[in-house]
């Protein structure tokens, strides 16, 4: 076994790696770019380089400065981690050329599944099944057109080099395919260099299954069972499951023979997924699952199949690169219980998802699971890299039980001021069609109107009203408050009433919203109160850095965060709390005022209309190019376009991009 590791990767990766490599008395490096100098994977490692600017171009993705890093440190291997290098296969030769082991597939192997197009012919030579479309050479958008109408609507239109979601687009009707054709190839030609694509039947009711796999230079190919990452949301991953809702015994067969054949074809060693769509139209059926694409590193969603089967992957991709045979044979690789795993973003459902950038002030995850995280509090998520910053992954034995238990931890997230996806992930998991496991990849957009949510509930507001009353000590104790001849600035106004109990008016802001209450005195002398909001009395208490609320909904929040005097956390959402303010800030406002800004600093790729034109509500206006995706800026309202900015613009954060104006 080799000495020491480098991970040419950041992040949660990175950490993961470093746990396993530790626990085996390796040695660990880390590399990391300038933004990424206070990085919690840097501090995981035992030994850390600093490799090159903050894009990644400059940085991560230059294996020249990775291997030099590698020889600085004396490091015996490099773990690519996933995304980045991780299945650049003249990268992988670099590393074998330099004498140091590589901990992933052969380059032939992973030039041969690499590209789309080509390993959908090499599984048909195989005999393993594939999803009719089009892969062809030929890239004319005369060509490309044809086919699209051939194969019939809709169809996906893939990045032949593409992973993850990017360079990937549904379309339903012919006259938007080339707009549609546009769009993938930039994303395509960013993110991967190449803005080739195929096109695909698009399967109405598709579930995403995979099947993880495991290959050693001494001829085993193991399979370690399916999992279900169907939950998608613009093509990529949001929750994942193993093993598979409704799998029957006879479809796993099929799905997992034509994985080991699909490995085998190409000789596969290390870890690797390959993944399928399956038509679950009528259920799942052996002859209803294509094979799709393989993946030639380890997945996102690897915890899943460790939490089911007991096996550390990392350890069995150290020890393949080692040249050790497997660690088990294929009969004694169990199924134990249910795992899922929920992708925490740094993204903000109510704009659309659009990512959420900057200090990480508050950061406190579940306890009692599995997290697996590259930030901490105090940390910052960064423009240049993908927004996840966690995983959430449960263990229990049985679907529903793991099932609830997420969507118990994802209520239990607290972060600000970045925004995340954790109320909308506990709605997901709460939601009575994933329960009862009746989920394909179209689900989300589906139950987009119950997953999402508009503000605060009731119960926040009035903790809301409860946090002012108690930051600004309106009690029995501040008489000043309850005399007729004092006011506060804080407050609204204050009561006073001769044959009653005192009253106290106020107002607080939560999110964005003004909500009027009033503290009503007891005349006991303790701290407690009775607030009056939403047409209800609630007595309430403040105990230490946690608001209880009367009906026994318990809402935390956290002091001097961000310039707000609080911020309250229901369920995985975070509102922010302060007395009144009408300031709006960076991006607010758009849907009154008709101004689209910037959600973060960015380049302009597209206008899809210009000055003068008139817009329907939810039209794209302008796209954004940031954070390795595309992101549509829509119109507000039915208008016309005042004015917009131009193809090309690096723009920053909060900058008007285009104004709609309402009709008159």
């Amino acid at each position: 076994m080799f000495k020491s590791v480098l991970v040419a990767n950041r992040g949660e990766i990175a950490c993961r790696v470093f746990r396993t490599a530790q626990r085996m008395g390796i040695r660990t490096i880390a590399v990391y770019s300038e933004a990424d100098a206070d990085a919690l994977h840097v501090r995981a490692a035992d030994e850390a380089v600093l490799i090159g600017p903050a894009p990644a171009r400059e940085s991560y993705l230059d294996g020249a400065k990775v291997l030099a890093a590698a020889k600085a440190t004396g490091a015996e291997a490099i773990h690519p981690g996933y995304g980045f290098l991780s299945e650049n296969a003249d990268f992988a030769e670099a590393v074998a050329a330099a004498g140091l082991i590589w901990i992933g597939p052969d380059p032939a192997s992973i030039r041969a599944m690499g590209l789309k197009d080509a390993a959908k012919e090499l599984m048909i030579q195989a005999g393993v099944p594939v999803t009719p479309g089009y892969q062809g050479a030929d890239q004319s958008q005369e060509t490309l057109t044809a086919e699209a109408a051939r194969i019939g609507y809709p169809v996906l239109i893939k990045a032949v080099a593409g992973g993850g979601g990017k360079g990937m687009k549904r379309v339903d009707d012919p006259a938007d395919f080339a707009a549609g054709l546009a769009s993938a190839r930039r994303e395509a030609a960013a993110a991967f260099g190449d803005d080739r694509v195929l096109i695909e039947r698009y399967i109405t009711r598709p579930r995403h299954i995979e099947v993880q796999v495991f290959g050693d230079r001494h001829g085993e190919v193991v399979h370690l069972y399916e999992r279900d990452c169907s939950l998608q949301r613009r093509h990529q991953k949001v929750i994942e499951e193993a093993p598979a809702p409704g799998m029957s015994e006879a479809v796993r067969a099929a799905v997992t023979d034509a994985a080991i054949k699909a490995a085998k074809a190409v000789n596969y060693v290390g870890a690797g997924t390959i993944e399928f769509i399956a038509d679950a139209s009528d259920g799942l059926k052996a002859d209803g699952v294509w094979f799709m694409e393989m993946n030639t590193r380890l997945q996102v969603e690897h915890p899943v199949t460790e939490s089911v089967t007991g096996v550390d992957l990392v350890e069995w991709q150290f020890r393949v690169a080692a040249g050790e045979p497997l660690p088990l044979k294929q009969d004694q690789i169990r199924l134990n219980g249910w795992a899922m795993e929920a992708r925490l973003y740094a993204e903000d459902p109510a704009t659309g998802f659009l990512p959420s950038i900057g200090r990480l002030d508050h950061f406190v995850m579940p306890e009692g699971i599995r997290v697996d995280t590259g930030v901490e509090q105090g940390g910052e998520v960064s423009q240049f890299y993908d927004p996840m910053i966690a995983k959430l992954i449960v263990h229990d034995d049985t679907r529903e039980a793991a099932a609830a238990r997420l969507a118990e931890a994802a209520g239990e997230v607290e972060v600000w001021p970045v925004k995340t996806n954790a109320g909308f992930l506990k709605r997901c998991l709460d939601h009575p069609r994933f329960v009862a496991g009746d989920v394909d990849t179209g689900f989300i957009a589906a139950e987009e109107t119950t997953l999402l949510v508009s503000g605060p509930s009731s119960n926040a507001r009035i903790a809301a009203l409860n946090l002012i009353a108690d930051r600004h000590d309106l009690s029995p104790q501040r008489g000043e408050y309850l005399s007729p001849w004092s006011s506060d600035a804080d407050s609204a106004a204050v009561g006073f009433r001769l044959n009653g109990p005192s009253r106290a008016l106020f107002q607080a802001q939560i999110n964005g919203e003004k909500v009027a209450g009033s503290v009503l005195t007891n005349g006991s002398g303790d701290f407690s109160w009775k607030i009056e909001a939403d047409g209800r009395t609630v007595v309430s208490r403040a105990d230490e850095d946690r608001i209880v609320v009367g009906d026994g909904v318990s809402l935390g929040y956290a002091g001097g965060l961000s310039g707000v005097e609080g911020v309250i956390f229901e369920q995985g959402d975070a509102w922010s709390v302060t007395t009144a303010s009408n300031e709006r800030g960076p991006g607010e406002g758009s849907a009154s005022d008709g101004s689209l800004r910037a959600p973060m600093p960015g380049k302009i790729v597209a206008t899809p209309v210009k000055a003068g034109d008139l817009v329907a509500k939810g039209q794209p206006v302008v796209v954004l190019e940031a954070m390795k995706m595309e992101h549509a800026l829509t119109a507000p309202f039915d208008g016309v376009v005042e004015s917009v900015a131009s193809v090309g613009d690096q723009v920053v954060e909060a900058a008007v991009l285009a104004v709609v104006k309402a009709p008159d």
